[in-house]
């Protein structure tokens, strides 16, 4: 792709990639002394900085003629190249066939079918040599399939020589050569390693790496020594690999710096809710990241992190609190009444007419499993009738089946909105009170949550 300013009107959507905007962050780096800038690559047509090298590598195959009329691309991606690829395949008329990881979140591989993409779902906790790896699945079916052609975006050097040729003219030029650090989530390594090529070669001091705590890199770096047992389960999407990419050049990294799963997840989520850029988890590693080595900025300093893809790929993880607080990321004790209202099953309160039957009540209450039920008249909660003074009252008097619940009803459960802390729940449901009524007042619905709803929410 050359570096011409942006077309008025793009012939295809190909021409739309790169000129992506450089953003000032501001409140999510409060604390650190440097002047940080964003390159926020997911106004990109396929939301990431993918869609560069993407479009590279397919057309430096195209011209040395590996990649030929109707053929089909084959690659082992996390999601973010993938879409890349499939872009430009609909556009040059090729069918692509993607292995992936099951670390991958659904919302990356229904990405990936929806643009007409066969996707092979493989396991992550298996080594790259494991011919279950989606590395070696990809390989695998780039030799099974005629007319192929198997990008490997870990060791093709179309993807640096993209960054080269692209991301880091862009960068020196928006920062008018200002930049004095750059902070990249490394996974394939051709991002920072492109980039920092032509920032080197344009005099850039220093440049920073910042990965998951789970990647073979970091150790490799200082020692030398490629350390198996660096290698483990990790949840960070896109970033940190268990292997040794050829486009990682350690000699273009100057540092590498390990952050958490948990770090990663709960900056990125600041980053939204502070900047209002929609981002996904390697842009919080990198903030995160920055956090843990802001001491060795100054004011002087000009550090430019690339915020590599968008939210909207981490709908079902990074951004829903139910899998947050299944990851142990955020506590339980921060939960509200609506969340305990997602967590049941039955969420649909049920009431009972004050004109209706004791017997009437306690069929309800029993086919249902209810411990208490809300009391209305003309739909309006007025008392509550619990399930062991229906049975007492009738064990004793078996006459009284057919008195009317009003005669037996207590005072009404309370209403909580649906936004009310969990502690708080917990202390209104107490003694004699066994729930409470919650109202969304946005939907205009009621729901009920009891002392046995609590405990399965936070133990869940």
């Amino acid at each position: 792709m050359s570096m011409n300013p942006q077309k008025k009107i793009c012939d295809n959507v190909l021409e739309s990639i790169g000129h992506t905007p450089m953003i000032r962050l501001n409140k999510v780096v409060a604390g650190v002394k440097a002047t940080v800038l964003a390159k926020v690559e997911t106004f990109n047509p396929g939301n990431s900085i993918k869609d560069r090298m993407a479009l590279k590598m397919i057309e430096d195959a195209e011209k040395a003629g590996i990649l030929k009329p109707g053929g089909t691309i084959i690659e082992g991606t996390s999601g973010n190249t993938g879409m890349g690829l499939a872009i430009a395949a609909i556009v040059k008329g090729y069918k692509c066939i993607f292995a992936t990881t099951d670390k991958q979140s659904k919302e990356k591989v229904d990405a990936l079918r929806a643009f007409g993409a066969e996707v092979i779902v493989c396991p992550t906790n298996v080594e790259p040599e494991d011919p279950r790896s989606y590395y070696s699945v990809a390989a695998r079916l780039n030799k099974e399939t005629p007319n192929s052609f198997y990008p490997n975006q870990y060791d093709n050097p179309s993807n640096a020589i993209a960054h080269y040729e692209q991301t880091g003219p862009e960068i020196w030029d928006q920062t008018d050569g200002k930049i004095t650090h750059l902070l990249v989530g490394v996974g394939t390594g051709g991002t920072i390693c492109g980039t920092a090529k032509y920032l080197k070669e344009k005099n850039l001091i220093l440049k920073f790496g910042v990965l998951i705590h789970t990647s073979v890199f970091k150790k490799y770096k200082e020692t030398g020594i490629f350390d198996k047992n660096e290698i483990y389960p990790y949840v960070t999407e896109g970033i940190g690999e268990d292997f040794l990419p050829k486009n990682v050049n350690f000699d273009l990294i100057d540092l590498f710096e390990k952050v958490t799963d948990k770090d990663a997840a709960l900056m990125t989520r600041e980053i939204v809710q502070k900047e209002g850029i929609w981002v996904g988890n390697s842009a919080g590693s990198a903030i995160a990241g920055l956090h843990q080595l802001k001491d060795k900025l100054t004011e002087k300093d000009v550090v430019v992190v690339i915020f590599h893809d968008h939210g909207t790929r981490y709908l079902a993880k990074i951004f829903n609190d139910e899998w947050m607080r299944k990851m142990g990321y955020i506590d339980r004790k921060g939960m509200m009444a609506k969340d305990i209202v997602a967590n049941r099953k039955n969420i649909e309160l049920v009431t009972i007419d004050k004109n209706d039957t004791l017997s009437q009540a306690l069929r309800l209450m029993n086919d249902n499993n209810f411990s208490q039920i809300p009391v209305v008249s003309d739909e309006r909660v007025v008392g509550a009738l619990y399930e062991n003074q229906v049975y007492n009252r009738i064990i004793n008097d078996p006459a009284s089946k057919d008195e009317k619940v009003e005669t037996l009803m207590k005072e009404a459960l309370p209403f909580v909105d649906i936004t009310t802390p969990i502690d708080e729940l917990s202390a209104m449901i107490s003694g004699d009170r066994a729930a409470v009524l919650v109202k969304d007042f946005k939907a205009g619905r009621t729901f009920i949550i009891t002392k046995s709803d609590i405990v399965d929410a936070l133990v869940k």
